[in-house]
């Protein structure tokens, strides 16, 4: 199954969860976003299916994608947890997760333009997979995990990387505002490949590329050790972590790290989920 949060034509903060059918989503009324519709009853959620299936819908190549949950209860971030990226920070790789948390209103959508703030110019890509919450559930055992799972997204966790080094704890450089794009699309597990390609790339070159096969810690025990320490909720976000390839890690011919500038284009993609395709304003 595949889902979406689509605006509404020319009413851009008005949001409906949709089903997508082949080309085209269906709305899944009564559901503002993804997360309301992962937050129902399962009677209430299967009536919104079988009604969808018999409308028009909307062309997904027409379509304008919002963030796809607006307002998560959690939105839990992962770092670093591919091996490639791991070594090529030189660390060692690590016996637990490293976590840290988003805010709400850090998201956005899959094609909404992202913004160099004026407090710090060093914007940095990190292209992610997400994970999507769709049962609730606390102390969940890594064997149970997959039935608390409702699917997987594209998601990009840009940083502001001067201010994540302000301090050793890496949250102010993560959080702010409109500036992680996740969507278009909620794919089910059963309809995302295993060890899938993730590819980010900045106008046009290919910056990371990496298998999702590559993650020190999966899906399942990332639900697992989270769980433990709170419960998980329909519609809660873990972000998984970033390959190799960030611009942290690279210098230009200037021998400069090259950060996003205004006029770039940052497109994230993960075989199976989509791509994103985000503007640097």
């Amino acid at each position: 199954m595949k889902l979406a949060t689509i605006r509404r034509p020319g009413a851009a903060q008005q949001t409906f969860a949709a089903v997508v059918l082949g080309d085209t989503a269906h709305e899944l009324s009564g559901f503002g976003d993804v997360g309301a519709f992962l937050g129902a009853d399962a009677a209430a959620r299967q009536g919104a299916l079988d009604a969808a299936s018999g409308t028009t819908g909307v062309p997904v190549a027409d379509a304008g994608f919002g963030t796809l949950i607006r307002s998560p209860e959690k939105v839990f971030c992962i770092g670093l947890n591919y091996r490639n990226h791991i070594l090529e920070t030189g660390q060692e790789l690590p016996a637990y997760p490293t976590v840290f948390t988003k805010f709400a209103r850090s998201l956005t959508g899959p094609t909404d333009p992202i913004q160099v703030p004026a407090e710090d110019h060093r914007l940095d890509w990190e292209g992610e997979l997400a994970i999507v919450i769709g049962t609730a559930g606390r102390r969940i055992a890594e064997e149970d995990a997959a039935d608390h799972i409702a699917g997987y997204a594209v998601s990009n966790d840009v940083s502001m990387r001067g201010w994540q080094g302000r301090t050793t704890e890496w949250m102010q450089g993560k959080a702010w505002e409109a500036s992680t794009p996740v969507g278009p699309f909620l794919v089910s597990a059963d309809a995302f490949p295993a060890g899938a390609r993730i590819r980010t790339s900045v106008n046009g070159e290919v910056v990371q590329e990496d298998s999702t096969a590559d993650l020190v810690f999966g899906p399942a025990a990332l639900v697992a050790y989270l769980s433990t320490m709170v419960t998980l909720a329909p519609g809660d976000l873990i972000l998984t972590g970033t390959p190799a390839g960030v611009a942290l890690g690279r210098r230009n011919e200037a021998g400069r790290h090259p950060w996003l500038t205004a006029g770039d284009v940052l497109e994230t993609a993960i075989d199976g989920l989509g791509a994103q395709r985000n503007e640097i304003v």
